[in-house]
């Protein structure tokens, strides 16, 4: 169970280093040295997909702990505050962009 759980925080760590440079990258090269810009509206979708996944992997998680099925307790409050924590990043960066928003549709012409 250990070595599964190990494992998991891994994949875990990997996807959240994946999500991170996903986020600070804003031009990729193609093979042919052509510069093709990287959505922001895709990267906020794959972002969004990302945390979805995290909340139900948590929710599974601690299903399975509710039920008897795991007595990986420990595990399942770690994913749990982890997908907490992802959510709340997500909510923070939402509320900046609605602030920017804000401030462009306030500008004088």
């Amino acid at each position: 169970m250990k070595v599964e759980n190990n494992l998991h925080s891994l994949d875990l760590l990997n996807k959240m280093e994946l999500m991170q440079v996903r986020a600070s990258k804003e031009v990729a090269l193609s093979s042919d040295n052509s510069v093709n810009s990287v959505s922001f509206g895709q990267t906020m979708k794959t972002m969004v997909q990302d945390i979805n996944q995290q909340q139900l992997e948590a929710g599974k998680l601690m299903t399975a702990v509710d039920a008897g099925r795991s007595d990986d307790l420990v595990g399942a409050m770690v994913m749990s505050q982890k997908a907490g924590l992802s959510f709340s990043v997500l909510m923070q960066v939402r509320n900046k962009l609605m602030s920017g928003l804000d401030d462009i549709m306030r500008m004088p012409l």
